[in-house]
């Protein structure tokens, strides 16, 4: 027996004597709020959310050439649907692009899988439109669609529309820490400016 799995075993032990007697586990809570009250105008909500953490939003379709921004070349999903690619941008499919070439582009525009209201949340999890991790967190902006059916009011409703398989990136406004000295700075995990467009349809 090695000296690591000798100590494992030792540690193991202590908490086993810990524990002795102290019976089964609490059972935990599972009351908490699913669902917003009947009414609540969830876009309206989750807008207000997005604009509050400093992201901008749009709305339409022929609104991702504005949201883009005269990014020059912006990189996509494979898959990414042809009519949203729109505006005078170079579109450069992902096919494994390595981080530099990442790091030159201007943009990134995909989709997403759900968007949480009340925290202002979007998420993705490389599904249709969305491409892997690496494309939406290497660029500086970030632009991502939102299908209004893909709006949730809560985090449980969410869940079961993500791919519990996959990699996930849950985004809550542009990249930012307020680590150091309480200063807020942003770009830091990912892209420091997000733009989101709502799609009606």
């Amino acid at each position: 027996m090695t000296a690591r799995s000798t100590a494992r075993e030792e540690i193991l032990a202590r908490m086993r004597q810990a524990l002795d007697g102290a019976g089964a586990a609490p059972g935990s809570p599972r009351a908490y709020r699913r669902l917003l009250d009947a009414g609540t105008d969830i876009t309206a909500m989750l807008i207000d959310r997005l604009v509050d953490y400093k992201a901008n939003v749009h709305h339409g379709l022929a609104a991702i050439g504005a949201a883009l921004g005269g990014a020059q070349r912006v990189v996509v999903p494979a898959d990414l649907p042809a009519d949203w690619r729109i505006g005078g941008a170079e579109f450069v499919p992902d096919t494994g692009l390595s981080t530099a070439d990442l790091d030159g582009m201007d943009a990134v525009l995909t989709g997403c899988a759900a968007a949480v209201a009340v925290s202002g949340t979007i998420m993705l999890d490389t599904g249709a439109a969305q491409g892997r991790r690496a494309i939406t967190l290497v660029p500086d902006h970030h632009v991502v669609v939102v299908r209004r059916e893909q709006i949730v009011g809560h985090l449980a409703e969410a869940l079961p529309m993500l791919d519990p398989t996959a990699p996930q990136t849950w985004i809550s406004g542009p990249s930012a820490t307020s680590d150091i000295e309480l200063q807020r700075v942003e770009g830091v995990h990912g892209p420091r400016r997000l733009d989101v467009v709502l799609l009606d349809d």
